[in-house]
Order: C-alpha cells, then sequence, then structure tokens
C-alpha cells in the first residue's frame, strides 16, 4: 500500500508540474484569450495528445473553448487512416468538435520543389489557419516541446543562422511572421506553444500517468529526415560531451529571444524614420537615412522588408542580404540584384528598393516601347494606343520656335538628319552626341546622367533615321547636329501627344 501510495503521489506530481508549466506559459506570454476558441493542432502523437488532455483540464480555468484539427498527410497508408480515426474517435469521446484534413504531402514536394519535411510543414500550417478562418479564432496551439526547441536551435546552428534562427521557436507569434506557407494566413491569428518548457521525458511520464496510449509514427525513426538525424544521433553525441547540454540550448534560446526582442523593439521605432514609402509589391527605403543605421538594423530592415512582400520565402540568406549591403553602400545608381521568390534590391537616385520583380519601379505614364516603330507623315499610333505620333512639316519657318517648345517635341532639319524616321530602343553599344555636347557619348552612360530608371531604359523611345543615327532621345534632348537654323530650307516638327 506505501508503494502504491508513493507511486500515485510521483504520478500526481507529474501530471501538476505539466499543467504548473502550460499555466505559467498561458499567464507569462498571455496565450489563450479568454473566451476563445483554440484550435488545437492533433497528429495523434504523443506530445500533441498530451497537450490536448492539458488544455482539455485547463479550458475551463483559461475561459476558452477547444477544436480539435488533424491533417493527413496521405504518406503512410493504413497508418496514417487510423491515425485520423484516432483523433476523431478521441475528439467525439471527449466531445470536443473536430476537423480531419487531407493533403497529398508527396505530390506538393514535387509541385513546390521542397523536401517532403517542408511540404508536410507547409500543408500542416495552412490546413490549421483554414481551420481557424471557418471556425472564426485567432489562436492555433501546437504541441511542441522543450526537446523540439533544443532541435530546432542545432538545425539552425548548422545552417548558419543568426539571432532569429538561433532564438528557436517563440511561445506566441502571429502566424503572419511564420513564413512559407501555402496562402498569406488571416491577419491577427496567432500560433501559440503552450509545451515549451515541458521536456519529452515528461511528456511520456504525463501520459502514463493519465493512462492515455498515443499513436506511433514510424516515419519518427527515419533517419533520411533532418530532425530525426540531429534527434538521434547527432545530439546524443554531444551529450557525451556536455550532459546538461539540452538545458544549457535552451536557456540560451530564451536568452537570444529577448535580445532579438529588443532589436525587433529598436526597428520598429527606426522603421518610419527610414521608409520612403511601403506598398503591396515593394518597399522604398531612404538610402542615406538607411545608410546611418547600424549594422544589425540595416540587416533586420532588409529582411524585414523582404518577408513582408513574400509571405512564402522561408529564409534569406547571409549571401543575399550582404551582397545587398555592399551595392547600397557604394551606392552605385541602377545597380539591381535578384532575391528569392521573385524580389528584386535596386538602388536609385537616393533610394533603397525592395520590390516584387517588375515592381521597382511604378509603371510610367510616359511613352515606352517595346518593338520598334517606324512612322510615317501624319499620324502615326503609339503600341499601347495610349499616345499618337505627330509628323508635319512647318512652313514658314521661324527659329523662335525652337524657344518654346516641349520636352516631347522635336523640329529638325530632314536635310541634316535624313528623311525615313522610325522610334526604337537602345541597343548595345548605342552612342549618341546629344546637342550642347561637344561630341559624342555612350547611350547608357547619358540615360543614367539624365536619371532614368533602368527598369525603362531599355524600353525608352528614341528616334533614328536610316542610317540608325540617334536623331532624339524622346522627352529629353535632340541630336546636336539635326536642329534647324535660319537658313534651313525645310523643317519637320515630331511631337508626341497623348491619343484622344
Amino acid at each position: 500500500m506505501l508503494v502504491q501510495a508513493i507511486a500515485m503521489t510521483v504520478e500526481q506530481r507529474v501530471v501538476a508540474r505539466v499543467r504548473q508549466v502550460v499555466r505559467e506559459a498561458a499567464h507569462r506570454f498571455q496565450l489563450f484569450p479568454p473566451g476563445e476558441t483554440v484550435i488545437v493542432g492533433v497528429s495523434g502523437g504523443p506530445d500533441s495528445l498530451c497537450l490536448l488532455d492539458v488544455l482539455r483540464d485547463l479550458a475551463s480555468e483559461f475561459g476558452i473553448a477547444l477544436h480539435v484539427a488533424h491533417l493527413h498527410h496521405g504518406l503512410r497508408g493504413l497508418e496514417a487512416d487510423a491515425d485520423a480515426a484516432f483523433v476523431a474517435e478521441l475528439a467525439q469521446a471527449w466531445g470536443l468538435p473536430f476537423t480531419i484534413g487531407k493533403e497529398d504531402v508527396r505530390a506538393l514536394a514535387a509541385r513546390e520543389g521542397v523536401s517532403l519535411e517542408e511540404a508536410a510543414r507547409q500543408a500542416r500550417y495552412t490546413f490549421l489557419a483554414e481551420v481557424a478562418a471557418r471556425v472564426g479564432s485567432r489562436t492555433i496551439a501546437v504541441a511542441h516541446h522543450a526537446d523540439d526547441q533544443v532541435e530546432t536551435v542545432l538545425m539552425h546552428l548548422l545552417r548558419g543562422s543568426g539571432l532569429a534562427g538561433l532564438r528557436g521557436m517563440r511561445p506566441r507569434m502571429l502566424l503572419t511572421e511564420y513564413h512559407g506557407l501555402l496562402r498569406r494566413p488571416p491577419e491577427g491569428l496567432w500560433l501559440v506553444r503552450p509545451l515549451l518548457g515541458v521536456w519529452r521525458r515528461e511528456i511520456e511520464a504525463y501520459l502514463q500517468a493519465k493512462g492515455l496510449t498515443p499513436r506511433f509514427d514510424r516515419s519518427n525513426l527515419d533517419l533520411t529526415f533532418f530532425r530525426n538525424r540531429l534527434r538521434h544521433e547527432v545530439l546524443p553525441f554531444l551529450e557525451r560531451l556536455n550532459p546538461r547540454l539540452r538545458e544549457t540550448w535552451r536557456r540560451m534560446a530564451e536568452i537570444l529571444a529577448a535580445d532579438y526582442e529588443f532589436l525587433e523593439g529598436t526597428l520598429r521605432q527606426v522603421w518610419p524614420t527610414v521608409l520612403a514609402s511601403e506598398e503591396p509589391e515593394r518597399i522604398v527605403f531612404d538610402l542615406a537615412r538607411w545608410r546611418e543605421l547600424p549594422l544589425s538594423l540595416k540587416r533586420m530592415a532588409l529582411r524585414e522588408a523582404a518577408f513582408r512582400l513574400a509571405h512564402r520565402l522561408r529564409d534569406l540568406g547571409f549571401e543575399h542580404v550582404e551582397e545587398a549591403i555592399r551595392m547600397a553602400e557604394e551606392g552605385m545608381t541602377g545597380g539591381m540584384l535578384t532575391w528569392p521568390e521573385g524580389l528584386q534590391v535596386v538602388i536609385a537616385y537616393g533610394n533603397l528598393i525592395v520590390a516584387r520583380e517588375g515592381a521597382a519601379w511604378p509603371e510610367p505614364d510616359l511613352p515606352l516601347l517595346a518593338h520598334p516603330l517606324p512612322l510615317e507623315p501624319g499620324e502615326t499610333r503609339w503600341p499601347d494606343g495610349r499616345w499618337v505620333v505627330i509628323w508635319e512639316e512647318i512652313f514658314p519657318w521661324d527659329p523662335n520656335r525652337l524657344q518654346h517648345t516641349d520636352l516631347w517635341t522635336l523640329y529638325l532639319d530632314p536635310e541634316r538628319s535624313g528623311t525615313r524616321l522610325s522610334f526604337r530602343v537602345r541597343r548595345p553599344g548605342d552612342r549618341f552626341h546629344p546637342a550642347g555636347m561637344p561630341g559624342p557619348v555612350r547611350l547608357k552612360t547619358f540615360l543614367i546622367n539624365r536619371k532614368i530608371p533602368q527598369a525603362w531604359r531599355d524600353r525608352w523611345p528614341l528616334l533614328v533615321n536610316e542610317r540608325d543615327e540617334i536623331l532624339w532621345v524622346a522627352g529629353i534632348r535632340p541630336a546636336a547636329f539635326i536642329r534647324p537654323g535660319p537658313d534651313s530650307r525645310r523643317v519637320w516638327r515630331i511631337a508626341i501627344r497623348r491619343a484622344t
């Protein structure tokens, strides 16, 4: 009887310990708003079964309701079918509403070009977000625990992560900050991890004390998965060198999380001071003010811009950020580099721009070209239909007209310019002799000096003659040799106007 009493006391202590850790996390990190329906991700394994049971016991204390969500990954045949059935039967037995979903994760991995692990993660969180949206919940609870935290820190360490990775998983975060999801989740949806302070051995002891038998997922033993190799091979080896490694790294993650939180707060304060504009497709920083930031905040600002624009972006490599910093420090106008997920970084006349591909510069209200446009006397419609080119002879000629022309009107002497005219875009090696300059210059250099954005230069209209000489960089400057003088016998006017 004494032994039985002692054993019962030990079991009760285990249950009380796990409950208390969850209770403290809930209060410290404000995990569960009263009145909330919490979506609980339940695989049927030990961790999620423990989480669901603890939250069921504490639901009235927290003032919350629970909704069970399980995703069938379509990977393990009959075993996966049994897992889904187990979760459904458990939820029914405990009187909890539930949603069972299914995703072909193998097909998803092939379609997205990612590993099975990554595809399963994307599918799982996308599913949980959709369940939350349908139920009207703002909180999703998942069962990551202290050992998962240590494995995550080690995984990020091996991949060369900075503070953002080494801080590990957070107890509470907005799901919109969870990068790499298939679809952008709703705003205001929180992901919480109540078991981050509980070790795997405590979860196993808890289930035994409560008489709960979880499902067993054989894929957790598959060493082809990176995390499994860390769990079963790397960590046990490292623990021979430091038996307290897990506790040390868990504590390190907490320390780094606090440090990173401070940096994030600092970035939120300086963000408005360096931001020139923010749109759905691009974020523009004031280059001079961005350069004044400490290096850590320069990196964080670039990463933050990337993640705001591309929610599918899981991570941004160190080399990508450093290359952008080098380019921005050098400040070469027109500099551009490509980032993952279709992002571009551009330096443009006092601005540092991070944008979706093709959006670094907004489409201008200008007569830009994609293909050559032959001209005929009279009117020629611009390819996009928004503009028209008017070609007419001016007689009699009054040289005073040159003093009152606009940028999109050209007067030329056909005896000097040639008689077959067309518009085209630039070509490699183009040279141009601008009016007012002593000789020809590289067209590329001329456009840069005139502050024409790089995205527009390849489509800027150039008036050329039958000898393919550039007569006019439209809207900017004519060539030196074509201007009519007082003795010109014929004068043509070429004008680009908005179509009516």
